[in-house]
């Protein structure tokens, strides 16, 4: 009788990046440079692109662009046709238009950067412009934002980050890998012996290592929720998921929504429409048929699409 050696534990890197904590793992330890290396060059690559608050990015040029016809370059038409998809999927809950929505809240900075008590009065809220007044063209990369429209690409970026990253690096080491962004967590490649373990917190920054898990060997999963991202403006605390029919944070019926899907776009684009829809994301998450853990503000729980019973909150 012959006996093989155990598999190696994976390996794993975190670091900050894109406003949160960007984690990576690997199932072969001697890929995780390799790895890490294509993390860094997408998260490069989002931030040069899509950053709301950086004066160089492509999504800062379109935004002073509205109004006026303006083409895109190729990584930027991704990041606008993933987040038209999220809201055409959504009928409008994931919006990218509630960048002057989401700036009049106070969300005008780097999260780090915001005032923890801003006295300042609160605007009156204005629903978003709205996807459906974007013309774009896919084929010519030519985008048209109605005037004093400004996007907001923060609900659906950093998942497809995940996805790419998971993806190229998998790809480019032969080994299986996993990518978690605050919480928009991507796998690709062969998973470990026994899964991937994922702790579910609130915060994805202080998982517990006594509290709920679950274990997945493909795909992905995400987490939005109202509890980490606040900040108080005229005496209200206020959350950075805003609803787009109302420029307001979305009604507190959740306090996090997690999701599994194949892919990270799609579970995110899914929690965050479940924080925005509140009790009517029930039956839409058993419409799209995706398992989904909804937490009340009470800490009770809804499972839905097989969510397994012992990977819940408690």
């Amino acid at each position: 009788m012959t006996t093989s050696a155990p598999a190696p534990s994976p390996a794993e890197v975190s670091f900050p990046a894109l406003g949160t904590t960007a984690a990576l793992l690997v199932t072969d330890p001697r890929a995780l440079p390799a790895a890490e290396a294509v993390l860094r060059e997408e998260l490069t690559a989002v931030d040069l692109t899509c950053s709301r608050f950086r004066p160089d990015s492509e999504l800062t040029r379109v935004n002073l662009s509205a109004g006026t016809p303006t083409t895109v370059g190729e990584r930027f038409a991704e990041a606008l046709g993933t987040a038209l998809r999220a809201a055409r999927l959504t009928d409008g809950a994931v919006d990218p238009t509630v960048g002057n929505a989401v700036i009049a809240l106070g969300y005008d900075r780097t999260f780090v950067s915001l005032r923890p008590d801003d006295a300042r009065p609160l605007p009156v809220a204005r629903p978003a412009t709205g996807w459906r007044s974007i013309a774009w063209n896919p084929r010519t990369r030519r985008l048209l934002l109605p005037p004093h429209t400004r996007l907001d690409l923060g609900a659906t970026a950093k998942a497809l980050t995940s996805d790419r990253a998971a993806r190229r690096a998998a790809a480019a080491t032969g080994c299986g890998v996993l990518v978690n962004l605050g919480g928009d967590l991507a796998t690709a490649g062969p998973a470990p012996e026994g899964g991937w373990r994922i702790a579910l917190a609130d915060d994805h920054a202080r998982p517990s290592v006594d509290g709920p898990a679950v274990t997945m060997s493909s795909g992905a999963l995400a987490t939005s929720g109202i509890r980490v991202r606040t900040w108080r403006r005229a005496g209200r605390t206020l959350h950075h998921i805003v609803d787009p029919a109302t420029g307001e944070p979305a009604a507190p019926v959740w306090r996090t929504a997690t999701v599994a899907a194949a892919g990270c776009v799609d579970a995110n684009t899914a929690a965050t429409a479940a924080i925005v829809l509140g009790e009517c994301a029930v039956d839409w998450l058993r419409g799209a048929g995706l398992p989904a853990l909804l937490v009340r503000l009470d800490g009770t729980v809804v499972r839905l699409g097989g969510w397994p019973l012992d990977g819940g909150a408690r």
